[in-house]
């Protein structure tokens, strides 16, 4: 079990639930069974007839607890880009929010999907728990289904032996680079989406194939992407969602109100 904000939001539900069950099976009882209870003399209540603050708090943190939970739990769940792996069609900063019900209903904390929907398609920005350390949530765009032949040579990307078609665009000019990087617009089964990449870099030769019930995920910062090149697929059992929209971006405390509402190509 992975002991992360998900697993807190779910127990902090199941106390405060708990206490406002047991109040209400048995304290609430003896508060009202309590001589001084209805008395016309307040101040001749003893503690035992008030309600608990404990009581209290759990009564109004449960509601609220309990709707965040099965929202974030089986609809939609926010999450801040930290890194510029996926620049330039995520930047640092960007808030953006994840499908948690694209790729099946899973069960919130454990991870078992209990109902298929559909399955990644090649394109699709993800995110998913970081297989060497699942506490850690990464996000990259999926460039291997199951079964494919995938292949990186000369920094040129391959599917099934076919080169990824891409077209220059130009110099890259936006935050997170140094102004080396070159972008190109990538199509992936259709997919078009915006990468990067510097020329000065040989980038990693390498073949790949892969396994049934897994995913080769890659950042579209290419040279600057810590991803299946380097440690391997992601298993469907830590998939976490479809990332669709940029809800706020927040740089350097500076709101850019452009990036709000754009969705995730």
């Amino acid at each position: 079990m992975i002991f992360d904000f998900a697993f807190f939001l779910f127990a902090g539900t199941v106390i405060t639930g708990a206490i406002w069950l047991l109040d209400s099976l048995l304290w609430a009882k003896a508060r009202k069974n309590n001589p001084y209870e209805y008395s016309n003399h307040p101040e001749l209540n003893t503690r035992s007839s008030r309600e608990p603050v404990i009581v209290e708090y759990a009564k109004s943190f449960f509601p609220v607890l309990l709707i965040v939970f099965l929202l974030r739990g089986f609809l939609v769940e926010p999450f801040r880009i930290p890194s510029g792996s996926m620049i330039p069609s995520l930047y640092i900063g960007d808030f953006i929010l994840v499908n948690k019900f694209a790729y099946g209903v899973r069960l919130p904390v454990l991870g078992s999907k209990v109902v298929e929907i559909n399955n990644p398609q090649r394109g699709d920005v993800v995110v998913f728990r970081y297989p060497r350390d699942p506490s850690v949530d990464y996000i990259k765009r999926v460039i291997g289904l199951p079964g494919d032949h995938i292949a990186n040579y000369n920094n040129v990307l391959y599917v099934n032996d076919r080169p990824v078609t891409r077209a220059f665009v130009d110099k890259y000019q936006g935050p997170g680079e140094d102004n080396v990087a070159e972008e190109y617009l990538e199509d992936l089964d259709g997919v078009k989406h915006n990468v990067l990449l510097i020329p000065e870099r040989p980038g990693i030769n390498a073949e790949y194939i892969v396994p049934d019930g897994h995913y080769f995920m890659m950042g579209d910062n290419r040279d600057n992407s810590n991803d299946s090149r380097y440690w391997g697929v992601v298993p469907d059992k830590y998939l976490v969602g479809k990332a669709f929209m940029i809800w706020m971006n927040l740089s350097d405390w500076n709101v850019q109100w452009r990036r709000i509402g754009n969705f995730i190509n």
